[in-house]
């Protein structure tokens, strides 16, 4: 059963082995799940659908679950891990496309294109007023080094950024240290030092607010802050209080901490810049991740070893 959007069509290999439920809202119609769900054996999902005791209380044949994704904090680990439900996740398959918008969205803070493109449909020729920095020099902070952290920091380090790395799991001889002198430093350091902070952590009870007030007000003033792990990680209502009080300061943000936000007071913001969670989402990437999880879920379905299982 595949309870939301693969963002490709249907792989014909896939409806001629298995009877495939495929409704891309399933997610928002919960007692119909749960109905669909008591002769599912596999069940694929991205981030809407919650995957918590109550789903899999009603799901005695499921087997497995196949994340179209990488983020786990909708599914509980625990409750698959009692049942025998192994879970796959598309490891690697959007990093490439999330490292690439973390790159873009410090050109376009930098560069400003969009409005230089306004501007001169407006008939105006303001060359001072379109004039913006390099990323070349600026420091890059990265919280958290994963397969999307190290992405980021060897695309960084090849335009010239100096980039310093929070991750307690970085150790010195990983190779973004010793082959693309990244720098292994402390939270507060990596905060206070940095022109641009991405954030690459997944969210967990460790991780929630991990960027507070009081981390957020390290960063300087004039700091851009980008966000597509989770918008858990953020506190949303410090960061709104800093980006009002400084002005100079802004924020990309790809997740929220509701999604899709109810009350939006960033978006009232001029310094913010703000996307519906599609930072892994391309073309590409779609292709990548629903192959990736398809072809694994049919490969522990008939016994075999799937990549991306969670469970050993």
């Amino acid at each position: 059963m595949i309870a939301e959007d693969l963002w490709v069509p249907l792989p014909y290999w896939l409806k001629e082995k298995y009877e495939v439920v495929y409704e891309p809202s399933l997610y928002a119609d919960l007692d119909r799940l749960r109905d669909e769900l008591r002769y599912a054996s596999a069940l694929v999902v991205r981030n809407q659908t919650k995957v918590d005791e109550s789903l899999l209380s009603v799901s005695p044949n499921l087997k497995v679950i196949g994340r179209l994704g990488v983020g786990l904090d909708n599914i509980d680990l625990a409750g698959c891990r009692n049942r025998n439900v192994q879970v796959i996740v598309a490891r690697g398959c959007n990093a490439n496309a999330v490292a690439e918008y973390v790159i873009a969205s410090m050109f376009v803070y930098a560069r400003f294109l969009h409005r230089c493109d306004q501007s001169v449909r407006q008939g105006l020729w303001d060359r001072q007023m379109a004039t913006g920095t390099e990323i070349s020099g600026k420091t890059l902070g990265l919280i958290g080094v994963g397969d999307i952290g190290q992405r980021v920091a060897i695309r960084a380090r090849a335009m010239g950024m100096r980039v310093l790395a929070y991750d307690p799991l970085l150790y010195e001889a990983n190779m973004l240290v010793q082959d693309f002198d990244v720098e292994q430093r402390e939270l507060d350091y990596v905060l206070s030092e940095s022109d641009f902070v991405s954030v690459h952590v997944p969210l967990t009870p460790e991780t929630r607010h991990l960027l507070g007030r009081e981390e957020l007000k390290k960063m300087k003033p004039t700091s851009v802050l980008i966000n597509t792990a989770r918008g858990g990680v953020v506190d949303e209502g410090a960061l709104e209080e800093l980006l009002v009080e400084q002005p100079l300061r802004f924020a990309v943000l790809d997740v929220r901490e509701v999604e899709p936000p109810s009350r939006d007071r960033l978006s009232a913001l001029p310094n913010t810049l703000l996307t519906p969670h599609i930072a892994g989402i391309t073309r590409e990437s779609s292709v990548r991740v629903s192959n990736f999880i398809l072809q694994g879920v049919d490969a522990f379905l008939h016994g075999k070893r799937a990549q991306g299982a969670i469970f050993e």
